[in-house]
């Protein structure tokens, strides 16, 4: 498959914001390219994560996962059913009271871990952000409107590191079909090649297309919020990542609103021929609907 390649340092930022909306229309992913953050910055924050997973489960099990932030181990039983992996959560870091639920290795264990990954979670937040904004006139709304009505003002804005082992069961996918329940997500991987995404998720059978790597490139996908809110007109496709026999590592960012955000279709997606389609809704009570599994 060859996604569209966005370039975030155009100074054309009509023609850049035309291509997002033609690349979330037709395929809910592009490659976002000239995104600001260096190769040099990837590189080190996958041996941050390297060093981590490399960690002694008893170490990295004084981190399991509270608040949505913390060390999730591979669960054993999983290995012949798919989603073998074991992940570590960032939470956002815009307020001290968010931040401070957080949990870091220590210094002794891992020196100088939290600030390098600090650092690489600021310069992810800033290429979202910028993104963001080309997104907004990708809809023919102002390039401040997710500003305007604080979607970013303190959003909730996480970074999982994941780690999936080469040696596993038979099961053609580790890591199951699903969509992205949020806004936006940043991707990034070393080239381990795994990730496919199906366009049509109503058409029996499913097929899947593989997505290629691009050095320095980030994997970017609409999550379903975002659906939601362009009244789905740009599309939250759904991914998944198969069985490859190799160890991978990769690195998603979720950029979402503050949970105080109301979520309601965007005056540009909606008419008399295309009302909305549904309710505004708080985006805390939808990402906390979906986490159990609610209709919304």
């Amino acid at each position: 498959m060859k996604l569209p390649i966005i370039d975030l340092s155009s100074p054309d930022r009509l023609s850049t914001a035309n291509s997002i909306r033609q690349a979330c229309i037709e395929y809910g992913f592009f490659y976002l390219v000239n995104h600001g953050v260096e190769n040099d910055d990837m590189v080190k924050a996958f041996d941050e994560s390297r060093r981590f997973f490399s960690l002694s489960l008893e170490e990295k099990m004084k981190l399991a996962r509270k608040e949505f932030r913390g060390y999730t181990p591979q669960d054993p039983t999983l290995g012949l059913q798919g989603d073998s992996k074991e992940s570590f959560y960032i939470g956002p870091m815009a307020d001290s009271t968010n931040a401070n639920l957080n949990q870091w290795p220590s210094d002794e264990s891992l020196e100088n871990w939290r600030p390098s990954i600090e650092s690489f979670y600021w310069k992810l937040f800033g290429a979202g952000k910028k993104l963001l904004s080309l997104i907004a006139l990708s809809l023919n709304m102002d390039d401040d409107f997710f500003e305007k009505i604080g979607a970013v003002d303190r959003p909730s804005a996480f970074l999982r590191l994941l780690r999936y082992p080469g040696e596993m069961g038979s099961h053609e996918e580790i890591c199951s079909a699903h969509s992205d329940s949020g806004t936006l997500t940043l991707l990034t991987t070393e080239g381990v090649p795994g990730l496919q995404i199906c366009r049509d998720k109503l058409r029996e059978p499913l097929v899947w297309e593989d997505v290629s790597y691009i050095e320095g490139a980030f994997i970017v996908n609409i999550g379903d919020l975002m659906e939601r809110w362009t009244n789905c007109l740009y599309r939250s496709t759904m991914h998944r990542v198969k069985r490859t026999c190799k160890e991978r590592y990769s690195m998603a960012f979720f950029l979402d609103p503050h949970p105080d955000c109301i979520v309601k279709c965007i005056e540009s997606c909606c008419s008399e021929s295309s009302p909305p389609r549904f309710a505004p809704i708080r985006s805390g009570d939808y990402m906390d609907a979906r986490t159990r599994n609610t209709p919304v």
